[in-house]
């Protein structure tokens, strides 16, 4: 019992636990503003018609293929992934380019292998080419 006290009060756990809470709630939160706001505003510039496709469908040997259907969520596959990209992605990737831009370096690209190394490094571990650190380059 003890070790499986140990599993559940480790942190990867709890912070997994966090992590899946707030992402269904975040999901539930993205297709609201899709249903809500994304599709009305399609609706609204198409004259009033909402994009819904489950009526097509076609027939082969009695079976019914629903490809409306798949169209629809395909749809909405792209919405959502439209709007999680504009309004969460491309914000954070620019707010961390904000915040990185004022970190010192702490690394540098070695020229021979494009390998990341520290920035004081005199040998590459990659390819083991010398390296001048830039404290000691001639000005």
């Amino acid at each position: 019992m003890g070790g499986f006290k140990r599993f559940l009060l480790r942190g990867n756990i709890v912070e997994l636990a966090v992590a899946v809470i707030v992402g269904a709630t975040f999901s539930g939160l993205v297709q609201a503003l899709v249903a809500d706001l994304i599709t009305p505003l399609i609706g609204a510039v198409t004259g009033g018609r909402q994009p819904n496709f489950a009526e097509y469908s076609f027939t082969v040997n009695g079976s019914r293929f629903k490809y409306g259907d798949f169209l629809n969520h395909l749809v909405t596959f792209l919405m959502v992934s439209a709007v999680v990209y504009w309004l969460v992605a491309a914000p954070m990737t620019r707010l961390i380019s904000l915040l990185d831009r004022s970190k010192e370096a702490t690394t540098k690209q070695c020229p021979e292998c494009l390998t990341d190394i520290p920035a004081e490094a005199r040998r590459c571990a990659a390819c083991t080419v010398e390296l001048v650190p830039d404290s000691e380059k001639p000005a």
